[in-house]
């Protein structure tokens, strides 16, 4: 399937900004189960500063911005042929060693709740994928998909807590309940395609878990799924923090606004 995606990023200062820098994890990279066609980014009312591999090994741009301008606009935008591989995206690779993927973030740290959720579980004596999938439909039952009740800093257990939250905080609990269990898990941010709607306001997150013999195996707990030929991976981290679209940081007095124009087509 081809898949066409066009992101626009604005930020937008109520004051000029000092000096500002920001971190871009926009552009996908070709893997296993999927191969970037073409992919451009324009940058206006920020200079390119520098363009590497994170330790991720995700494509990562660095820009930086100061002065009268007051906003910033980043069009990432292309196509991403992709395949069905049920979720399987293959044995680990990169500069991270896989057991860094069972160490805990501020966002994953279970507490009591998490912990218990965690504890139904065992994949020690039984297939680990099935395990999985039965920890997947448990995050889903516990926290209702539903928007305006969490936000980029809630963590697992908040949303645990809470009973309500999008497919970031599904991601989370997830991967915090695999780690529980042993299981390296990670997060993975980029796009899904859905039929019903092109327009969005904002990409999509699931987790990846490894499994023994077959590597790092995708679990969308929102949709209920592993992530097929609709999904375009961008970046993947230890949580949201660590694969967010956009991070920075700014000095000035002003308040910045975000908006986010996102469209994810099928190309014939």
């Amino acid at each position: 399937m081809r898949i066409a995606i066009r992101h626009i990023t604005r930020y937008r200062y109520d004051q000029p900004a000092s000096h500002g820098l920001q971190r871009l994890r926009l552009a996908p990279r070709s893997c296993a189960v999927q191969t970037v066609l073409n992919w451009s980014m324009e940058i206006s009312g920020a200079r390119l500063e520098a363009e590497y591999e994170d330790h991720n090994q995700n494509a990562t741009s660095l820009i930086s911005f100061g002065g009268a301008g007051h906003e910033i606009e980043v069009i990432s935008a292309g196509v991403v042929e992709t395949a069905d591989s049920a979720g399987v995206v293959g044995k680990h690779t990169g500069f991270m060693p896989l057991w860094a993927f069972i160490n805990q973030t501020e966002l994953t740290r279970p507490g009591p709740l998490l912990r218990r959720l965690a504890g139904r579980f065992s994949h020690e004596k039984g297939d680990t994928v099935a395990t999985l999938h039965a920890l997947s439909d448990a995050v889903l039952e516990a926290v209702v998909y539903e928007t305006g009740h969490t936000d980029a800093s809630t963590s697992a257990e908040m949303a645990l807590a809470a009973g309500q939250g999008v497919c970031q905080d599904h991601a989370h609990i997830f991967i915090g309940a695999a780690r529980v269990l042993g299981v390296p898990a990670r997060y993975v941010s980029g796009y899904l395609l859905m039929d019903d709607q092109a327009e969005k306001q904002a990409g999509h997150a699931w987790a990846e878990a490894h499994v023994e013999g077959l590597g790092w195996v995708g679990f969308d707990v929102s949709n209920a799924i592993c992530p097929d030929a609709r999904y375009v991976r961008v970046a993947v981290g230890s949580d949201y923090r660590d694969a967010a679209p956009v991070t920075g940081v700014s000095l000035g007095d002003g308040a910045s606004h975000l908006s986010v124009e996102l469209s994810v087509s099928q190309q014939q």
